[in-house]
C-alpha cells in the first residue's frame, strides 16, 4: 500500500501518471466522505496523516458530535416551551380580562331585578310584570335555592323547602306562576346538559333565592350556569345573596363561605355591588354607618337597600325601584 506522506518528507516516488491520478480521487473521496460526517478540517486532517487509522475513531468522533448537538437541540427545546407556555399563559390572561370586560359592557337579553328581600310590594311586583311583558299567571318559572344550603341561618333544611314550596315569608315563588320549577345547581354537574339547558331557556323567570353569595357563585360556575346567563332572554330575580352575586365582588364584610380560590369575587355581571337588609331589624350589624365602611372596600359603585327596595337592570340601564330606603356610595 502507498500512502501520502503528511511530514513533507521531499521522497521521490516514481509511479505512473494514472496511478497517481486515482489516488488523488480516492483520497478525495476520503476527504468528501469524513466532510459529510461534519467533522472539521484539522479533525480530517488528523485522520488522514495517521498511520494507525482506525474508524472506528470516526465513528466515536461522529458519535460525540451528535450527542453534543442533541444536547443543545433539547437546550433549545426547553427554552421554545418555556416561551410557548409564558405566551399561552398570557393569551389567556388577555382573553379572560377581554371576557369579563365585555360582560360588563354588554348588554344582555337577560333582564335583572335585584331584591333584598323578595317581591315585597307593589312597586317592586309592578316592575316585574312590566319586566315579564305578560303577566305572571302567563309565565313559567324555575327557582334556583342553591344559595341557601351555603349559609348557616338558612339551609339545609325547612327553609329551604319553605323558599321552594312557596311557603316562606319572601314572597318569590308564591306569586302566582303558570308554573315553578327546581333548578338545583349542585346537581348540575352530575347530568347532561341537554337535560337541563333546554329548560333554563324555555323559562320566561329565574328566582334565586337568598344565603350564602360565595357558595352561589362557585356552583353558578361549577353549573355552568354562569356561561349561559348572558345569553338568557328572561327575567333574574334575585334576593339577598342571589342579588349580590350578579356584582363583581361582594366585600370582605359579606365572606361567610370560602370557595376553594379565595377571595370575594363573585359573576361581575353588573359594574355595581350590593349590601341588602339595610337597617334590618334583625341584623344589627347592616347599619348606614357599616355600609359606608363596606362600600370603602369595594372597588365599584355600592347600593344598600332596605327589604323594600330592588334594582332594575335593563338593556345595561340601572333603576332603582323603592318603597324605603336606599343610598348609594361612589368610589
Amino acid at each position: 500500500m502507498i500512502k501520502l506522506d503528511c511530514s513533507h518528507r521531499q521522497d521521490i516516488l516514481l509511479l505512473d501518471t494514472g496511478y497517481i491520478t486515482n489516488l488523488i480521487f480516492s483520497r478525495l473521496h476520503q476527504i468528501l466522505a469524513l466532510k459529510d460526517l461534519d467533522l472539521s478540517l484539522e479533525e480530517i486532517k488528523s485522520i488522514l496523516c495517521d498511520d494507525d487509522y482506525n474508524p472506528f475513531e470516526v465513528i466515536s468522533i461522529q458519535m460525540k458530535r451528535l450527542k453534543e448537538k442533541i444536547k443543545m437541540q433539547q437546550k433549545l427545546l426547553k427554552e421554545l416551551q418555556n416561551v410557548s407556555s409564558l405566551m399561552e399563559k398570557e393569551e389567556k390572561h388577555m382573553s379572560h380580562n377581554y371576557l369579563e370586560d365585555s360582560k360588563s359592557s354588554e348588554t344582555f337579553g337577560m333582564k335583572l331585578l335585584l331584591t333584598s328581600a323578595g317581591v315585597n310590594n307593589s312597586t317592586i311586583h309592578n316592575e316585574l310584570v312590566d319586566m315579564l311583558g305578560k303577566p305572571i299567571a302567563d309565565s313559567n318559572a324555575l327557582c334556583i335555592p342553591t344559595a341557601m344550603y351555603g349559609h348557616p341561618w338558612v339551609g339545609p333544611g325547612v327553609k329551604a323547602w319553605q323558599f321552594i314550596s312557596g311557603n316562606s315569608e319572601n314572597p318569590m315563588v308564591d306569586l302566582g306562576w303558570k308554573s315553578v320549577g327546581v333548578l338545583e345547581l349542585t346537581a348540575l354537574p352530575s347530568i347532561d346538559e341537554d337535560r337541563w339547558v333546554p329548560l333554563v331557556r324555555e323559562t320566561d323567570v329565574l328566582l334565586v333565592a337568598g344565603g350564602d353569595a360565595l357558595y352561589l357563585y362557585h356552583w353558578m360556575r361549577q353549573s355552568g350556569l354562569a356561561d349561559l346567563l348572558p345569553s338568557l332572554d328572561a327575567v333574574y330575580v334575585g334576593m339577598s345573596a342571589g342579588s349580590m352575586v350578579m356584582a363583581p365582588n361582594i366585600g370582605e364584610e359579606f365572606v361567610g363561605w370560602r370557595p376553594p380560590t379565595g377571595g370575594d369575587k363573585t359573576l361581575g355581571l353588573v359594574d355595581f355591588a350590593l349590601f341588602p337588609h339595610l337597617d334590618h331589624e334583625m341584623l344589627p350589624d347592616n347599619t348606614l354607618a357599616n355600609a359606608e365602611k363596606w362600600a370603602a372596600g369595594v372597588s365599584v359603585p355600592g347600593y344598600a337597600i332596605d327589604d323594600q327596595t330592588a334594582i332594575k337592570v335593563t338593556d345595561g340601564a340601572v333603576e332603582v325601584v323603592s318603597e324605603g330606603q336606599w343610598k348609594l356610595f361612589t368610589p
